[in-house]
């Protein structure tokens, strides 16, 4: 699919359903206009069967992972699963990679999270080698990979890029990769990360929407899961960055003392606002939009139940429209 404008992606599969029952929807998406499906990994589905599967029921997006963690599998299963990708979409699957977090990596998947800077550099470096069909032994400084070589390598290697929140990883990603992936951020947000990687790396986020007119019940909602998020260290060390240190402390303070209600009261609307897309259909295109004029060329949006519009029906009306 070729875009005039800039990309337009949605996150698969969707909240409201398993990935079985997205079938029908997910095939609707290159009628509506978008140009890119995003999986993502945490609890759910893993991120590359949506993306396998997507390959066949909506030919002609653009298919990319948001993110898979660098430590919760080999180098070369890693390698492997891109490949695999890769023969399934020629030219149109984006390996997206990541540093994760220590509740995924170690809590939840009996591994390390150790060096996450560095274990994700190095695996990019093995996966760029190892998808040109080379084989690899070497050395790197967070693991060591011994004459591996992809049994059958992509004719041409899927494009890798680095989840990224502040400059030392968005310099990366500007340096290395392909592009970088962000994720909770507002519009002017995205100014500051762009002058970290320059004008010409693709810049990526996750966008979460909400389809409603109900501002109070958006916050509410919004509160959780914010309050999920923005305390995870990565996340802390991210906002402190843009400069919300400040005016999410209360927020961190009350949630190391263990009083979740008092830390979900502590985080104000606008920074709620922010954060989150919400309105009716035509507000949420127009302040997507507004993330595209500040410099991001790929919003991945993220459509969160909650609101008055299905799910389903809000995926439709906020398909992009011609400006």
């Amino acid at each position: 699919m070729t875009t005039t404008g800039p990309r337009w992606g949605m996150t698969i599969p969707f909240y409201d359903r398993s990935l079985a029952a997205s079938r029908d929807l997910i095939a609707e998406l290159p009628g509506l206009g978008y140009t890119d499906a995003w999986s993502a990994e945490v609890n759910g589905v893993d991120g590359f069967v949506p993306l396998a599967m997507a390959s066949e029921w909506a030919p002609g997006v653009r298919l990319g992972s948001a993110i898979v963690p660098v430590s919760t599998r080999g180098p070369g299963l890693l390698a492997m699963s891109a490949a695999t990708l890769a023969d399934l979409a020629p030219e149109r699957f984006v390996l997206g990679i990541g540093a994760s977090s220590p509740a995924i990596v170690e809590r939840w998947n009996a591994g390390e999270f150790v060096k996450p800077f560095a274990r994700t550099r190095d695996t990019l470096r093995f996966l760029r080698k190892a998808l040109a069909g080379e084989k690899v032994s070497e050395r790197y400084e967070t693991f060591e990979v011994k004459g591996f070589k992809l049994e059958r390598a992509p004719k041409i290697p899927p494009k890798i890029v680095l989840a990224a929140l502040r400059p030392r990883m968005l310099r990366l990603a500007a340096e290395e990769a392909d592009g970088a992936i962000t994720n909770w951020l507002s519009p002017g947000d995205v100014r500051k990360v762009r002058a970290e990687v320059g004008e010409e790396t693709e810049l990526i986020a996750r966008l979460f929407v909400c389809v409603s007119e109900d501002a109070e019940k958006v916050r509410e909602l919004g509160r959780w899961m914010l309050a999920s998020y923005l305390t995870v260290p990565v996340y802390a060390a991210f906002h402190d960055w843009l400069g919300r240190g400040e005016v999410l402390r209360p927020m961190h303070e009350a949630w190391a003392a263990g009083d979740r209600q008092a830390a979900l009261k502590a985080i104000p609307d606008e920074v709620v606002d922010e954060l989150i897309v919400h309105g009716d259909a035509a507000t949420c295109r127009a302040r997507i939009r507004e993330y595209v004029r500040d410099g991001l060329n790929t919003p991945v949006l993220a459509p969160i139940p909650g609101g008055e519009v299905p799910i389903a029906q809000a995926v439709r009306d906020l398909a992009p429209v011609e400006e």
